[in-house]
């Protein structure tokens, strides 16, 4: 296997693109990648004098909880520069969920806006952070000369990138320069991104992707158009507006988008479209593909512990609507079956990722990092570390991946395993339900029975439990049929746009 070249440091990023060529498009302001060079070495020289002042020591952690704004889309390359660590909080997470990620990151600094600062109480910020708004640490910074690209050791933390915590309280990612640069030079490889390119930037920054897709972006010489919404339909909107050509997004999402009145002016522009976050599945692969016809659709596989591990190749997706695809560029995808060996074509096993994007592991949490990290199969090419995801997978005889369901949240009804996706394939294909998730809850008889929580199609019955079922039986084994149908009216979505079947199952369980 071809190992990567050696990266440099991710602070190097804005050199990549043509000085006048536009990098980052806000609503304030426009920069080219020159001013993007210049802001993120104020920005830095400002963060590495206050770490001086202050004693804060090289590696410290300094947080960002705002929208997409100036601050927001240069910290992951000026706190870097600065020998510090950047730690983004999305936006939408509430005070419980900040206090818990300022402490146990340790943080000395967050930067957030006025009103966001205002929903805190005093005892949600650690005595040792500092807190700043945004518009303040902008008018400091400007007035700074900034500093040069480092020369960081690739392999220093450059990030902690915090998981939703929809199985808990939410777990810190170390990341490294090296792999958020490789990460960044692997995805604008296989997407093909260009100097020509607009890319939105709809998903959160403190999101793995999210913040990829912005880098990526960079190291192809692109332009950034970050957006925070509130509705799709303003995302079809700034689509049209800033002629995108590659928007990347959620299923949920992409459920909300394909039910947006889409002009040709905003359909016209788009070259590729990018999955992550879950499976598409094929009803929503033909959806799309309807829609955007002349659009490459990208399905992609990814944990935050490794970033990005597979895409399908687009000119597939017609014929393999429910793969995944193979290993991206600089990964290595294995397949291991209970017995811990190869699993061969058809068996499902578990998939484990090894290779140049595999995190430092837990930030201060050495025992789950020694589940989740663990030493990489023997017959692995690359060896060392490897993340054991817990997804479980099947390859086909072509290599081509698919996935089957998380080990955790598969379903055991009569002793069968039963798999979450392929109920939920199966409803959205019946063309009656426009997003569900399925659910198995404690049943003495059966071990667990199927419970689907679902929303609708747009423009039919609101609940049309008895057609349902009627179409699931005709396709699916009796023992994976839902024992109960949930209607509702809005599914929640967590702090990244995916359902949050948490709780969801919460809820059912409470109702019980």
């Amino acid at each position: 296997m071809t190992r990567p070249a050696f990266p440099e440091p991710l602070d190097h990023l804005p050199l990549r693109g043509r000085g006048d060529a536009v990098a980052l498009v806000l609503k304030d302001r426009v920069l080219d990648f020159a001013e993007l060079e210049n802001w993120t070495g104020r920005l830095a020289a400002w963060l590495s004098a206050r770490a001086s002042a202050e004693g804060w020591g090289k590696g410290a952690r300094v947080a960002s909880w705002a929208g997409k704004g100036l601050l927001t889309c240069l910290m992951p390359l000026a706190a870097p520069r600065a020998g510090l660590v950047h730690v983004p909080i999305n936006p939408v997470l509430k005070a419980a969920q900040v206090r818990h990620i300022l402490s146990d990151s340790g943080a000395r600094l967050m930067i957030a806006n006025t009103g966001r600062l205002a929903a805190l109480d005093e005892d949600d910020v650690p005595d040792a952070c500092a807190v700043i708004d945004e518009k303040l640490a902008a008018e400091q910074a400007q007035g700074c000369d900034p500093i040069r690209p480092s020369a960081a050791d690739t392999d220093a933390l450059a990030a902690i990138l915090y998981t939703s915590g929809s199985t808990g309280k939410p777990k810190g990612v170390m990341l490294s320069h090296a792999n958020m640069w490789l990460g960044a030079e692997s995805v604008a490889e296989y997407l093909g991104i260009s100097p020509d390119d607009r890319v939105l930037a709809v998903l959160p920054l403190a999101f793995d992707y999210g913040q990829n897709q912005m880098l990526s972006t960079w190291y192809g010489g692109g332009a950034v158009v970050p957006i925070d919404y509130l509705l799709p339909r303003e995302v079809v909107k700034a689509v049209e507006k800033h002629r995108i050509t590659t928007l990347a997004a959620v299923p949920p999402l992409w459920v909300q988008l394909l039910e947006q009145d889409w002009p040709e002016a905003a359909v016209a522009p788009l070259l590729r479209l990018t999955n992550t976050g879950g499976a598409l599945g094929e009803a929503l692969v033909r959806r799309l593909r309807a829609q955007f016809p002349d659009a490459r659709l990208f399905a992609m596989y990814g944990l935050t512990e490794a970033f990005r591990s597979a895409y399908l190749d687009p000119a597939l997706i017609d014929s393999h609507p429910t793969s995944f695809g193979k290993a991206v560029p600089h990964v290595e995808i294995m397949v291991v079956n209970d017995e811990g060996q190869p699993a061969g074509p058809g068996e499902e096993g578990e998939l484990v990722h090894a290779g140049p994007f595999v995190a430092q592991g837990y930030w201060q949490d050495p025992a789950r990092t020694q589940q989740r990290f663990r030493p990489a199969p023997e017959w692995s090419e690359y060896g060392g570390t490897a993340v054991w995801s817990g997804d479980r997978v099947v390859r086909d005889g072509q290599g081509l991946l698919y996935f089957v369901g998380r080990r955790d949240a598969m379903i055991k009804v009569l002793g069968q395993r039963v798999s979450p996706q392929e109920i939920e394939d199966a409803a959205a294909a019946t063309g009656l339900v426009a997003e569900c998730v399925a659910l198995g809850l404690p049943d003495e008889r059966l071990g667990q029975s199927v419970h689907l929580i679902a929303r609708a199609a747009a423009g039919g019955d609101p609940e049309p439990t008895e057609a349902l079922v009627s179409a699931l039986r005709r396709e699916l084994p009796a023992y994976m049929v839902p024992q109960a149908v949930h209607w509702r009216s809005e599914l929640p979505r967590g702090a990244t746009g995916k359902l949050d079947r948490a709780l969801l199952k919460r809820g059912l369980e409470d109702a019980r």
